[in-house]
């Protein structure tokens, strides 16, 4: 088994939730570092990546803004190669509109879309579906942030990009073309390209089996799942996915890597 040179870490759920940092994780996170792991931190949120530093600084997380892979970055990445001259229009919060923006045409004129991106969205009304869904309905492309069904924030869970793909796949006969956000592949090399190491040589840490396990173990990667998130131990047990190893939170994750190099 190859030592273990990068670290993967999910966001919200294993480093964080909203603003409230998970107990021991900036001490942990500077653990693994003394180490000398090389972090990248990933997140199907759509903060900017400088929103998310600022976040992690006053976590007293030390972070360079490009050292976070955010769902809004890989979408850029991918439209920009695909469609550059695409007319967006988006279902999602200020952050990924002005994103996107700065890249691309945006328009809630159905005749002119090309893209409908599915998203996190609290202010998701039947304006902002009818819109997706007549676009849809001419034959724009159908693409989405990610796929959670929920976001864990301090307070509870709040719906998630699942909530507002369900309701255009519903309503437009249609179903999502591709998720840009964890567990796509997309995500993964984006990390890796800015890491510059091997699958065999990183770990990944998230707390969703579905998206952060799922994800790892398809590249190849050994995987950490984390209870201080979506997942727990009653869902592990109800599924195929088996991650490398199991922990109540990222503050016990610098003994176990330990514990391999013993």
């Amino acid at each position: 088994m190859n030592p273990i040179k990068g670290l993967i870490l999910d966001l919200d759920g294993t480093v964080c939730r909203g603003e409230e940092v998970i107990p021991s994780a900036p001490q942990a996170i500077a653990a693994m570092r003394a180490m000398g792991m090389r972090i990248i931190f990933l997140s199907n949120t759509i903060d900017s990546q400088i929103q998310y530093a600022a976040r992690l600084e006053r976590f007293g997380i030390d972070i360079l803004p490009e050292d976070i892979i955010q769902a809004p970055l890989v979408l850029i990445r991918y439209l920009e190669n695909e469609m550059p001259q695409a007319t967006i229009f988006a279902i999602g919060e200020a952050p990924l509109l002005e994103a996107l923006g700065e890249h691309f045409k945006l328009s809630e004129d159905p005749a002119l879309i090309d893209v409908v991106v599915a998203s996190f969205d609290r202010g998701f009304d039947y304006h902002k579906l009818t819109i997706g869904f007549q676009a849809l309905k001419r034959g724009a492309r159908f693409l989405a942030t990610n796929v959670d069904a929920t976001f864990p924030l301090p307070e509870g869970e709040l719906p998630d990009a699942a909530a507002v793909i369900a309701a255009l796949e519903a309503c437009s006969k249609r179903q999502l073309e591709l998720n840009v956000g964890k567990p796509s592949p997309l995500m993964l090399e984006a990390a890796m390209e800015r890491l510059d190491l091997e699958a065999a040589d990183l770990l990944l840490v998230g707390d969703r089996l579905e998206t952060d396990i799922l994800m790892g173990i398809n590249a190849g990667i050994r995987t950490v799942l984390v209870l201080t998130g979506a997942s727990q131990r009653t869902d592990l047990e109800q599924s195929q996915l088996k991650p490398d190893a199991v922990l109540d939170s990222i503050a016990e994750l610098p003994g176990w890597i330990r514990s391999l190099m013993n």
